[in-house]
């Protein structure tokens, strides 16, 4: 897997941004735990920071040497972009986006059969945030969006996802119809969740090497990326309404596939 400062510096090359920000509690402590080394500075607002989490918090910097500036809420709420920041930002070296044979490296080292979250076109943060979140949860290896047309990860991603994308191997690919074919040729097979599938989502096996594809909110995914699916999976629904959004979709194809391979609540086999 290639160290993080080459990945760093390609990003900067490109002209991504240099510096993110995470806010909130359990996300910036998930960043300060990971990627202490990364961390370069913290802002606290007095009085908004519980006095256990301040405690934590402020244990952490000092071992890890980080900077740490009090600032007025009012700052700490333009640092959020106007999140639920819970009295705290850190502002971290931009976001190191994984490659896909990483992921692929990852499942190998688990001794676990791949199991990968591609997204097509998911543009809301929130949305974003709580896939990676699920992913981690359920035992994913990792999760493949999209260059263009798709949310990047921002503060209010790594919010949404309880810090979670602090441990789940995110892969920023410029073609999703081409990274699908990389891992198909990896010996992973390919599934997308479809409205108009026959197929229900418990009639399929799922417990080998699975790539599942969810599509963007409201668009579902995309008739040319559906080409390059080996098999596609619906979720039967009882109610009124046609289809559900992405983050619940995801979380439970995620589930049936961690159900079906005895995934325990410790996300181990």
């Amino acid at each position: 897997m290639r160290d993080r400062a080459s990945r760093g510096t390609e990003q900067r090359e490109r002209g991504e941004r240099s510096e993110r920000h995470v806010y909130g509690v359990n996300p910036v402590i998930e960043a300060m735990r990971v990627r202490a080394d990364e961390v370069d500075r913290l802002y606290i607002t007095e009085g908004q920071l519980g006095s256990k989490a301040a405690a934590e918090i402020l244990s952490r910097a000092r071992d890890a040497g980080i900077r740490v500036e009090r600032v007025p809420r009012e700052r700490l709420a333009s640092l959020a972009e106007g999140g639920v920041h819970q009295g705290v930002v850190a502002e971290l070296r931009g976001f190191q986006y994984a490659e896909l044979p990483d992921l692929l490296e990852a499942a190998e080292a688990s001794g676990r059969p791949p199991l990968i979250v591609v997204l097509d076109g998911v543009q809301d943060p929130h949305n974003l945030g709580a896939i990676i979140r699920s992913a981690h949860a359920l035992g994913a290896h990792g999760v493949v969006i999209g260059k263009d047309r798709a949310v990047p990860v921002t503060g209010l991603v790594a919010k949404a996802s309880a810090g979670a994308v602090e441990h789940c191997p995110i892969a920023r690919v410029v073609n999703i119809s081409r990274a699908l074919e990389e891992l198909k040729e990896a010996g992973v097979w390919v599934a997308a969740a479809d409205v108009d599938s026959q197929e229900p989502l418990w009639k399929a096996r799922l417990d080998g090497p699975l790539a599942i594809v969810v599509g963007a909110e409201g668009a579902g995914v995309r008739e040319g990326v559906l080409k390059h699916c080996d098999f596609r999976l619906r979720i039967p629904m009882a109610g009124q309404v046609g289809s559900l959004n992405a983050s619940v979709s995801a979380a439970i194809l995620l589930y049936e596939v961690a159900r079906q391979r005895g995934v325990g609540v410790s996300g181990r086999s």
